[in-house]
């Protein structure tokens, strides 16, 4: 059954005693076409945001922190050519008001760094530390606020000859799967090999139709009257923070779970997926784990998560598209029926949000873009972090020990990770207030029975 990490590890350390040794801007390791700018798509323009990621390495005798830090920013310099909007700068159009990228080639940060403690004495990758913001660097001081990098690296050294490298970009610049293919074109010219993909940074091909058509109705956006909204609503409430640790026979049971009660239901074989499985048994939990749920069984629950829509457009999107090319989907039902419903019937709900996301839905969302100022709107997000292979990239000095965001606690928003020793088993992060997270827990347990 699932086990849940109800306290901090004990030997997690809170501050990582990091010393900056040097912080420089890397450019282009030659001269790119002078674009004006680069448009941001509908999708873009709504994530202007820092990801802040970290990949742990452990130590490897030919390629000792300093050697490494050396290879990733000579691979970085010659990544800028064909990523030639990373070092870039965003600013409004004059004319237009709107986001763009000014391709101005003023370089990208890159920062030396040291740890006073050996990798060992982090403790638990896998639980999110507060402390492993200290790997990235946030910002270049010596430039202005509206100068900052698009991207920024540190790689820290640790004391037993480990070292992490920390980056954190805006998200206008990638997704998840864009970044992925960065990460791997990066490992690549570090082994002094071509591109393992060629960038396609077209993002005309995610323009809105003239006239803009919005064609269905999109429960999953709301508008916005801020012209800097927050990512999701933030919260003043004291947050408990628990990780649910589900294994492969875990997900392996809940599909078995599904798939014993979809019998004469709509929901295929095909549709019973882990991703599928773990987000129904979250939004039963966290549905349910709402106040009184006697008291609010009328009320209508939505569950948000990113689809990418590379395959379904027409015709596809390259997959080496380097924006955001996801969108989000929704599941919406009352608790009541969240309730009773059989657990088929919850996986077929979340598969109907990915299922509804057809190209006509898609240029339609996208279109909205163009008329409102909105952004997706539920009652919390699945961000799923699980199979995007970050901890599959093979550098030089080996595959990351493991690789995952930086975290902040934020109670309309669940992370799924991959586990550090199997990437078939998934940890799922909540944050709630403590009523809520009792009755979360509860539920958790007694569905998994």
């Amino acid at each position: 059954m699932g086990t849940i990490s109800d306290d901090p590890p004990a030997t997690r350390i809170q501050d990582l005693k990091i010393t900056t040794q040097n912080v420089s801007l890397i450019f282009p390791s030659r001269r790119t076409e002078r674009k004006k700018s680069m448009f941001l798509s509908n999708i873009d323009k709504v994530l202007n945001f820092p990801v802040e990621t970290v990949h742990f390495f452990p130590s490897h005798e030919d390629f000792p922190p300093h050697v490494a830090a050396e290879k990733l920013k000579t691979a970085l310099s010659e990544l800028l050519v064909p990523y030639d909007f990373l070092a870039g700068r965003l600013r409004s159009n004059p004319e237009t008001g709107r986001l763009e990228i000014d391709c101005n080639s003023a370089g990208i940060g890159f920062a030396v760094a040291s740890s006073d403690y050996a990798l060992d004495d982090v403790g638990d990758l896998v639980y999110p530390n507060p402390a492993f913001g200290q790997l990235i660097c946030k910002s270049v001081d010596s430039l202005e606020q509206d100068d900052q990098p698009l991207c920024i690296v540190q790689v820290t050294s640790f004391r037993c000859g480990g070292f992490a490298m920390g980056i954190v970009t805006n998200h206008v610049t990638f997704d998840g799967l864009s970044f992925k293919i960065f990460l791997d074109n990066l490992a690549a010219v570090t082994t002094e090999k071509p591109l393992a993909v060629t960038p396609c940074n077209d993002r005309l091909l995610l323009a809105a139709r003239s006239p803009p058509c919005v064609t269905f109705p999109h429960h999953e956006l709301d508008e916005f009257h801020d012209s800097n909204p927050p990512v999701i609503d933030a919260t003043s409430e004291a947050l408990d923070f628990k990780v649910f640790r589900l294994t492969s026979d875990d997900i392996a049971n809940l599909k078995e779970k599904a798939k014993a009660s979809a019998i004469g239901s709509h929901v295929s074989d095909a549709r019973i997926t882990g991703f599928n499985v773990v987000t129904a048994l979250v939004w039963h939990c966290k549905a349910l784990s709402w106040d009184n749920k006697e008291s609010n069984l009328d009320r209508v629950s939505t569950l948000l998560y990113a689809v990418n829509i590379r395959p379904r457009l027409i015709p596809p999107l390259p997959m080496s598209y380097t924006g955001n090319a996801v969108l989000t989907a929704y599941a919406r039902a009352t608790c009541k029926e969240i309730d009773e419903a059989p657990f088929s019937r919850l996986v077929e709900l979340v598969t109907e949000g990915a299922k509804r996301m057809t190209d006509e839905y898609a240029r339609s969302a996208i279109d909205w873009g163009d008329i409102y100022q909105g952004f997706p709107n539920g009652e919390f997000l699945v961000s799923s972090w699980w199979k995007l292979g970050f901890d599959e990239v093979e550098y030089p000095w080996g595959r990351p020990k493991y690789s995952c965001p930086v975290v902040f606690q934020r109670k309309d928003i669940i992370l799924f990770f991959p586990d550090i020793d199997d990437n078939n088993s998934v940890n799922v992060l909540v944050s709630l207030p403590s009523k809520e997270m009792s009755k979360f827990k509860t539920l958790f347990h007694k569905y998994l029975a």
